[in-house]
């Protein structure tokens, strides 16, 4: 796990950061606009953070190259989704940073928090199936890490519209 770095947030220079983990499941819109909400409401920014995890095929550097170059490519059409949403829902000065990493996504979530002293909370949305609230949020928020993950978590549940989320941000 990575240490604990003290978050500079509040000092000159620095801003508020909500950490927003970029896929394609439906819950990512509601940690997408929840964020929004606190970013705008606290002069703070989104960054959002897309993993490219390892597949089980990687003994072959063409094939590993051309899958890199398509999740790739895949994370920067959700990045420009994200952006015209957030554009649609009046986020426009809401500014945005966006991040790809390669490794395990829990790993990867871990270190970009430990080498941005700015990221003050992650954000996920909770999925709204039967099944549980999905993987990532329960590794990271009710798995063994939960009590000593260096930031804040904030789960939002999937459900919530925009215009439900205006009401609790």
């Amino acid at each position: 796990m990575a240490t604990t770095k003290r978050r500079r947030v509040f000092e000159e220079g620095h801003r508020r950061k909500y950490l927003v983990i970029a896929d394609e499941s439906e819950e990512v819109e509601a940690a997408l606009y929840y964020a929004a909400l606190r970013a705008s409401r606290t002069q703070g920014s989104i960054l959002l953070l897309y993993v490219i995890e390892p597949q089980e095929y990687q003994h072959w550097v063409n094939v590993r190259q051309v899958q890199l170059e398509e999740e790739t490519n895949k994370a920067k059409a959700l990045f420009r989704l994200f952006r015209r949403k957030l554009n649609a829902a009046g986020f426009e000065n809401v500014h945005t940073e966006e991040v790809i990493r390669e490794g395990k996504k829990s790993e990867a979530i871990l270190e970009l928090i430990d080498e941005d002293e700015d990221i003050a909370v992650l954000t996920l949305g909770a999925a709204t199936d039967a099944m549980g609230p999905g993987p990532l949020v329960s590794s990271l928020a009710a798995g063994t890490t939960a009590g000593s993950f260096p930031v804040p978590i904030t789960i939002v549940p999937g459900n919530l519209t925009l215009e439900e989320l205006q009401a609790l941000a």
